[in-house]
C-alpha cells in the first residue's frame, strides 16, 4: 500500500514551533531546545501523517517526542496536527533519520525509539535501503539510555524476521518482548495510519519491543534470556 495524497494545509498556519527542516544540514543540533522543560525524550522514525506523534504526545504529556520524516510534505502535515492540538511536547523534523542518528544524536540520550511500518523495499537488490540496517540499529543501541526501548512493527514477516536476526547479531538489545494486539476503541485508535489500514484489510501486524540492558553484560550476538 503506497502513500496517499494529503489534504491541503492552511497556508497561514504557523508551524515554526512544531517543524524543523534540516536544510541546510545543521552542524550542531540540540533536540531538547524547543521544549519548555526537560523530560524523557522519544523519537519516532518515519512519522508519516503523524498519528502516533499526536496520540503519544497527548497521552503522555510528561514525555517529549520528536518525529523524523524524510518527506517534507508529510512532516509539515504531521506538524500541523501537533500545532492544531496545541501540543508543546512534540515537534517534527524533516530530514533523513539515518543521518540524524549517525551525526546528531548523543549517546545514551533517548528513552525510546519508535519504528513503525518502514518501507520494506521489496526487491532483493533494494534491501540495502531498508532503515533497519546494521548501521542504523547500532546507532539505536548507542543513543538509547540503559533500559531504553526500541519499538519495531511491520506487516512484512520477512522484514520482521530479518530485523530480529540482525538485532541479535549486532546489538546487545534484549528481546523481542511480545506486544499484544488490542482492540481499537474508535476508528483512529491505532498506533499509526498504516496500522489502521493494515488491520482493516485483515493483514497481520508483527510487533516487537527491545530493551537496552541496564548493564553492558552481554556480547553482541549472544542470546538474550527471552530468546533462550
Amino acid at each position: 500500500m503506497g502513500r496517499r495524497s494529503l489534504p491541503k494545509l492552511d497556508p497561514t498556519l504557523d508551524l515554526s514551533r512544531h517543524l524543523q527542516v534540516f536544510e541546510p544540514w545543521p552542524e550542531n543540533w540540540q533536540p531538547e531546545s524547543r521544549f519548555a522543560r526537560p523530560a524523557p525524550l522519544e523519537i519516532e522514525v518515519g512519522s508519516g501523517k503523524g498519528l502516533f506523534m499526536a496520540a503519544a504526545a497527548t497521552a503522555e504529556p510528561e514525555k517529549n517526542f520528536i518525529g523524523i520524516e524524510i518527506a517534507e510534505r508529510y512532516a509539515r502535515y504531521a506538524a500541523s496536527r501537533l500545532k492544531k492540538r496545541g501540543l508543546e511536547n512534540a515537534y517534527m523534523v524533516a530530514a533523513n533519520a539515518e543521518r540524524v542518528f549517525q551525526e546528531l544524536i548523543s549517546a545514551a540520550s533517548l528513552a525510546a525509539v519508535h519504528v513503525y511500518f518502514p518501507d520494506p523495499w521489496w526487491k532483493a537488490r533494494h534491501r540495502r535501503r531498508r532503515v533497519m540496517n546494521e548501521s542504523f540499529v547500532r546507532n539505536v543501541e548507542r543513543v538509547l539510555l540503559p533500559g531504553g526501548k526500541l519499538h519495531f512493527w511491520t506487516d512484512v514477516e520477512e522484514y520482521y524476521e530479518a530485523t530480529l536476526e540482525l538485532l541479535r547479531a549486532v546489538t546487545t538489545l534484549n528481546g523481542p518482548h511480545a506486544v499484544p494486539e488490542r482492540p481499537a476503541d474508535h476508528d483512529f485508535d491505532y498506533r499509526t495510519n498504516y496500522e489502521r489500514r493494515t488491520r482493516i484489510h485483515g493483514a497481520p501486524v508483527y510487533r516487537s519491543e527491545f530493551r537496552k540492558p541496564e548493564r553492558e553484560d552481554r556480547e553482541p550476538g549472544a542470546k538474550s534470556p527471552s530468546l533462550q
